[in-house]
């Protein structure tokens, strides 16, 4: 049994006094059964779990919106009344029958008192080729994607995980705990966060077996676009899927996806993975403000892919060629890096994720921050370098222009926190940048939203 974070999301959620159905969103394969499973399980709740892809009859029950009519059918495939005490009605792989989503609003109008739980994968693929209304305000929604870094240690070594858990930039490091997570760090971009990857990776420790994970979840992944994609999308879209990973970082360009079809047909593929959370869109903001959704051009983004074991696996990274990073040069490092960050950050936000960052084009001086983020009423730019050293010149630049006060680097060096009074070169002549810089190794990143809470707590006393 693999501890999950979002477990503590479901006993937030089931205790509410005005709960609402829930619907666990996020790619095939990232743990949604099991998490349901599990919290069941360890709540000592009875589950009725009905698959909807064994029962498809039911469509056209729920069609009915018939809550009565519905909950009969379900008693009868699962032989547990509904009545039962502390039962909690779990219906999975519900884009198989799509108006199960329009009868949540039913369940919660006329059934408040049971507890209902829906997951499904790639429901936008579904909901495509139905025009019912989706039941707003009545539903709520959490996402989950791949396993963290700090849920990987749990399960791989469970005594490390305290050292990002009970971080505080006061308390320093044991240079030891560095080293070992920077080494649990390397393992982790391998074998990514798919649950059943993590599995092998710990029950066998075998590189073989979590190669051979990752080629079926990847080949389930292509069996589910021929099931669900329109036909005339099928070869595209396979192409895409196997093209973002080897992207990430970049800004799109769809000619460096595919010269042969319409940048329109391109762009609505993408569009269709990233509803399905297959890949996330990480858009340039001009970052004038907050929020930073009201500022972003939303033809200049960047991907990311749903799992770094993944990309790995499809860029035909092997372990021999990544256990080499960082202290060698890789093709794609900072492509490695920048995921591993991103998917993170994404993971950090429950309801509805988002990231973006930030582009300046000049003749002269281009500049880029890889990720810009929000804390408070703050505008938070993060660069994060695969190595020990790396330019922070376009950060200065953007804390220049922007005027902004804290900025934050993830690199491999140990945490730091220091003022920075940098002369730099902008088109009003030589400006100084002064401004904190937090530094956080790579496997921090859980830790930024308590640093950055604990630095604005020191600056207001």
């Amino acid at each position: 049994m693999m501890y999950r974070s979002a477990e503590a999301y479901l006993e937030t959620w089931i205790n509410k006094s005005n709960r609402k159905p829930l619907v666990i969103r996020g790619a095939r394969q990232v743990g949604k059964s099991t998490l349901v499973r599990q919290f069941a399980r360890k709540q000592k709740k009875t589950l009725i779990e009905i698959n909807l892809e064994r029962h498809l009859f039911l469509d056209d029950i729920f069609k009915t919106l018939d809550t009565t009519a519905a909950l009969r059918e379900i008693e009868a495939l699962s032989g547990i009344p509904v009545s039962t005490s502390g039962a909690i009605l779990f219906l999975d792989e519900i884009q198989s029958t799509p108006h199960a989503l329009q009868l949540l609003r039913y369940f919660y109008e006329e059934k408040k008192e049971l507890p209902v739980i829906a997951a499904g994968s790639l429901l936008e693929f579904t909901l495509a080729d139905h025009s019912f209304s989706m039941p707003v305000g009545r539903i709520e929604y959490m996402h989950l994607g791949p396993m963290t870094f700090t849920e990987f240690l749990l399960a791989a070594e469970p005594a490390l995980s305290r050292y990002i858990q009970d971080f505080s930039m006061t308390s320093p490091l044991p240079a030891a705990a560095h080293e070992k997570l920077k080494k649990q760090q390397r393992k982790y971009v391998f074998t990514g966060g798919m649950p059943e990857a993590v599995q092998v990776w710990c029950e066998s420790g075998s590189l073989r077996d979590v190669g051979d994970v990752h080629r079926s979840i990847a080949e389930t992944y292509e069996d589910d676009f021929s099931k669900y994609a329109r036909s005339h999308q099928l070869v595209l879209m396979q192409r895409v899927f196997r093209t973002i990973p080897r992207i990430v970082g970049n800004k799109v360009k769809y000619s460096n996806i595919s010269r042969e079809h319409p940048s329109g047909k391109i762009k609505e593929i993408l569009d269709l993975l990233t509803k399905a959370k297959i890949c996330h869109k990480v858009y340039h903001t001009h970052c004038s403000g907050l929020p930073l959704n009201t500022g972003i051009k939303d033809t200049v983004y960047k991907l990311l892919f749903m799992d770094i074991g993944l990309m790995n696996h499809i860029c035909g990274n092997d372990w021999t060629y990544l256990q080499s990073f960082p202290d060698h040069d890789l093709v794609n490092e900072g492509a490695i890096a920048e995921q591993f960050i991103g998917q993170h950050l994404l993971t950090a936000q429950k309801n509805s994720p988002s990231l973006h960052y930030w582009v300046r084009q000049a003749r002269t001086a281009n500049a880029e921050i890889d990720y810009v983020i929000s804390h408070g009423p703050l505008i938070i730019p993060i660069e994060v370098k695969s190595g020990k050293s790396g330019s922070l010149k376009s950060l200065q630049q953007f804390v220049t222009k922007k005027n902004i006060p804290l900025a934050v680097r993830f690199d491999l060096n140990p945490p730091g926190l220091q003022k920075i009074a940098h002369r730099i070169s902008t088109e009003n002549g030589i400006e100084t940048a002064d401004y904190t810089l937090l530094s956080l190794p790579l496997y921090l990143v859980e830790a930024l939203p308590k640093v950055l809470d604990d630095i604005r707590e020191q600056a207001t006393m």
